[in-house]
């Protein structure tokens, strides 16, 4: 542009050549593309008054506070010149702290692309929530640009209302359960995986296989039966369907979490009285699987963490406070919307150290132990309708839940729409999202007592000690609190056997004579050295570590400024 204005004609100026700039601004943000579709973005131009709008995400919903106030100036003429004088002095705008964690947020977005690209993905979301306080700790809402390539284009993860597909089973059973109308050892029975009714057929995922026959209802959430959650639902709400859904609104599944996000979408459940939808024969058993109903994947991710919560549901937080000039001006709490405390065994693992169970699918590959940590959570796999039809739109995966199963954390969702490659499954594909946030964060932000773990069979729990100077050898021994009988010793020199006892070091005295030559074996170098050349003799060393050899043997007559050769390891 500098070189621009400089060309014949145009540095004429703007009202003679009639060379226009306009100045434009944007949000620069330090790390691309990590929760950039949450922290938003605003508009280039520059307003009247000297700022600029917010234009989603959380630059829109706090854009009055970020703005800041624009001053004013007046041109005056001093000493005859013109110059500014500032009449109104500018306010400079706040800042927002957000929940958001850079290091699970990285950790997040990086396992989401991965997999994305691995089945060719048209887009994914994943969102992790702090169990106990409700703070996201990361939210990434990746979609494909081109072949290959993903990036942030719409924040999927408050915005999208979609059919959740099984994860839904779980608060189906959960509000039969709390109504009293079943218990988690009924009986149902499912067949062949294949069910009529009212016209419609419902399946299982393994009909080719014969079914699962007769389960209980608590079998039929690990297994993700169709036909069991629904048989269920319809024993207990056919002639009621409004108690099922009026239960679904009392556990909070369409809970209004007044997100910070603009444009935020809403649970719509439909119920049986609703006159703008049709509630058909068939609404009931299939919105009990997560049909016919819409739901953010956020809301669902608050569902489950507040059973992970002990039944308290919390509201999702996207910010921590807001400050001006480093001073906090307005911090932000937990905030509890709802309770669900009448959780029961049957939707928990039966027993959360076998790393063969969770109430998932079958699919031990998702609720297995990976360095150390348990992942307890639902699959969801639903075919996603465009224009009312279902079969050739592709699908949408899902996993819903939390870890450690035993003592959570974290709660997490992802959701995967249509992927080419490989067969739709919330197993295998987001749940194996799931498990690889949960064993990143788990290795890099949980801490153990080594104490408490289990003692590996190779562990060396008494090192190998050099033998040598009797203070040096106490020092250390005493450092790292272990033991060795010293009082019987008599000589300042000592020597170490090679096997020790348990938890104790096994030390015996090192005779010296003078005019012979000493057996330095299994000391360091410096101890070697020093008695060797005591005696008269000079000293080679060959290697690192303790020696492992001497080439004039111990017990020699010392032949004074010989030389000995010594070999470490």
């Amino acid at each position: 542009m500098k070189e621009i204005r400089k060309f014949p004609f145009l540095r004429l100026g703007r009202y003679k050549s009639g060379f226009y700039t306009k100045e434009m601004v944007q949000r620069q943000k330090p790390f691309g593309t990590l929760a950039s579709r949450t922290i938003g973005d605003i508009y280039g131009e520059i307003e009247e008054g000297g700022t600029t709008k917010g234009k989603n995400g959380l630059e829109l919903q706090y854009d009055s506070l970020l703005r800041g106030q624009a001053g004013l100036s007046s041109v005056r003429r001093v000493g005859g010149g013109w110059t500014n004088v500032i009449e109104v002095d500018p306010v400079d705008g706040m800042d927002i702290r957000t929940t958001i964690d850079i290091n699970i947020q990285d950790i997040t977005e990086k396992s989401l692309v991965d997999k994305l690209k691995a089945i060719d993905a048209e887009s994914g979301t994943a969102v992790v929530m702090e169990v106990e306080t409700g703070e996201i700790k990361a939210i990434t809402n990746m979609g494909r640009i081109r072949e290959g390539v993903y990036g942030e284009t719409k924040n999927h993860a408050v915005a999208d209302e979609i059919e959740p597909g099984s994860t839904f089973k779980v608060a189906s059973i959960m509000v039969a359960l709390e109504d009293g109308l079943c218990n988690p050892g009924d009986t149902v029975d499912v067949g062949n995986g294949i069910y009529m009714y009212k016209g419609a057929r419902m399946t299982d995922h393994n009909m080719n296989k014969g079914g699962y026959g007769r389960i209980s209802v608590e079998q039929a959430i690990w297994y993700s039966s169709n036909i069991g959650v629904a048989k269920t639902i319809l024993k207990g709400y056919s002639d009621n369907p409004t108690k099922f859904v009026e239960g679904l609104y009392r556990i909070g599944m369409n809970a209004d979490l007044r997100l910070e996000i603009p444009g935020a979408g809403r649970a719509k459940i439909r119920r049986p009285d609703d006159t703008t939808r049709y509630w058909s024969k068939t609404t009931l058993p299939w919105m009990s699987f997560g049909y016919e109903t819409q739901v953010p994947p956020i809301n669902t991710l608050a569902f489950f963490n507040a059973i992970a919560n002990n039944g308290e549901m919390v509201r999702p937080m996207f910010t921590k406070e807001i400050l001006h000039n480093g001073k906090t001006v307005q911090s932000f709490s937990t905030e509890v919307i709802g309770d669900t405390a009448a959780l029961t065994a049957a939707i928990q693992p039966e027993d959360t150290t076998d790393p063969t169970i969770a109430w998932t699918t079958t699919d031990a590959e998702v609720a297995s132990v990976q360095n150390g940590v348990v992942t307890a959570g639902k699959t969801g796999t639903a075919q996603i309708a465009t224009g009312g039809v279902y079969r050739t739109s592709g699908h949408q995966v899902s996993f819903c839940g939390y870890f450690p199963a035993d003592h959570p954390k974290y709660s997490c969702i992802v959701v995967i729409r249509r992927p080419r490659i490989g067969y739709p499954s919330g197993g295998t594909m987001s749940g194996g999202v799931v498990r690889a946030i949960a064993e990143k964060i788990y290795a890099s932000h949980m801490s153990f007592d080594v104490r408490d773990m289990e003692r590996d069979s190779t562990a060396v729990m008494v090192p190998r000690v050099k033998g040598g100077d009797l203070r040096a050898v106490e020092e250390v021994l005493d450092e790292l609190d272990i033991k060795a009988d010293t009082d019987s010793l008599e000589t300042k020199w000592v020597v170490a056997s090679a096997e020790q006892e348990e938890n104790k070091v096994k030390l015996s005295d090192l005779t010296i004579r003078e005019g012979l030559v000493p057996r330095v074996v299994g000391m360091g170098a410096k101890d070697a050295v020093f008695l060797l050349e005591q005696a008269g003799l000079r000293v080679s060393l060959s290697g690192v570590g303790r020696v492992v050899s001497q080439s004039i043997q111990p017990g020699q007559r010392v032949s004074k400024g010989q030389t000995v050769l010594l070999t470490l390891k």
